[in-house]
């Protein structure tokens, strides 16, 4: 009998097993978990950790000096040699530093939601629907982020005392409802959006406003959330404005009332170190747990 000698193609997956058996065309393979410490890649990480350590350093000196006596301010030991909670006490008890700081939260909170209202409805505008003059719109909103707010401070101030809204929640909350930025940062997400979501929202027979609040809102929560940090934030240490048009002590802001503890206290930097230690936590607080959709929303609107 011959036997005949058939040519069939060799597989990879087949080669592969193979090399895996200790063939000479195994390879070594690296595992997904494995990562290689270059050069270059030690580098960046060395000065990553040394900036992130100059970053944090005034915030962790801040935090220990706020609980050093008034004889430890001034000295070059970074750890209080005797911890006390009397500045803290202080703050609280004798300086209506609560009231500071509900002013601060009222305002940013209702700020905040407002702006995020009527920025999302007008990117919505602005992006998905089709009217005459709508690019001239925009770049008019997104002009207004040249000017500065010292150009502007006097206009608004004017503006303010003739509607009657010195020394009240109004003069603090409605100048600061509007912004360039958050209607452009909310329109570049709108313009990334799929359009077969709206066309088939259209089919089934919804409107504009029910595409914008079923369809457009519920897909903007990363973005939403991102810009309520920041609106957020913006407000909360918020100065120049709440201290040109608030006389009113029971008005005044958590930062314009640390200010005021810098005329009252100078000699006690103690009690300002613990003032601006505890306006300093909502905010890191508001960081920590909302930096993932603060990278997300970056991601998502073509920041990177």
């Amino acid at each position: 009998m011959t036997s005949e000698t058939v040519d069939r193609p060799v597989s990879a997956s087949s080669t592969a097993a193979a090399g895996g058996r200790g063939g000479p065309a195994s390879a070594p393979r690296r595992r997904t978990g494995d990562r290689r410490w270059t050069k270059r890649s030690t580098i960046l990480f060395v000065v990553g950790v040394v900036i992130a350590l100059i970053t944090i350093f005034p915030l962790v000196y801040m935090v220990l000096s706020s609980f050093k006596p008034e004889s430890e301010i001034y000295g070059s030991s970074l750890l209080p040699r005797h911890w006390t909670l009397s500045n803290f006490v202080y703050v609280f008890t004798e300086v209506p530093f609560l009231r500071y700081m509900f002013n601060s939260a009222f305002v940013s909170v209702v700020v905040t939601v407002v702006a995020l209202w009527f920025h999302s409805m007008a990117a919505y505008a602005l992006s998905r629907l089709r009217w005459k003059g709508r690019e001239t719109v925009f770049l008019i909103i997104f002009s207004t982020l040249l000017v500065s707010l010292p150009v502007v401070l006097i206009p608004s101030f004017v503006v303010v005392r003739t509607l009657g809204m010195l020394d009240s929640y109004w003069g603090l909350i409605v100048p600061s409802l509007f912004s360039a930025f958050g209607i452009f940062l909310l329109r570049q997400f709108y313009i990334g959006l799929p359009d077969e979501l709206e066309e088939a929202a259209l089919i089934d027979g919804a409107g504009y406003w029910r595409i914008y609040w079923s369809v457009v809102l519920p897909l903007s929560r990363p973005i939403l959330s991102a810009l309520a940090v920041f609106f957020f934030l913006a407000n909360w240490n918020s100065f120049v404005w709440p201290l040109t048009i608030i006389s009113n002590p029971d008005l005044r802001v958590v930062q314009v009332g640390i200010s005021t503890f810098h005329q009252q206290y100078a000699s006690s930097q103690s009690y300002i170190v613990a003032a601006s230690t505890v306006a300093a936590i909502p905010t890191l607080l508001l960081f920590f747990f909302f930096q993932k959709q603060i990278t997300e929303s970056i991601k998502t609107s073509g920041f990177k």
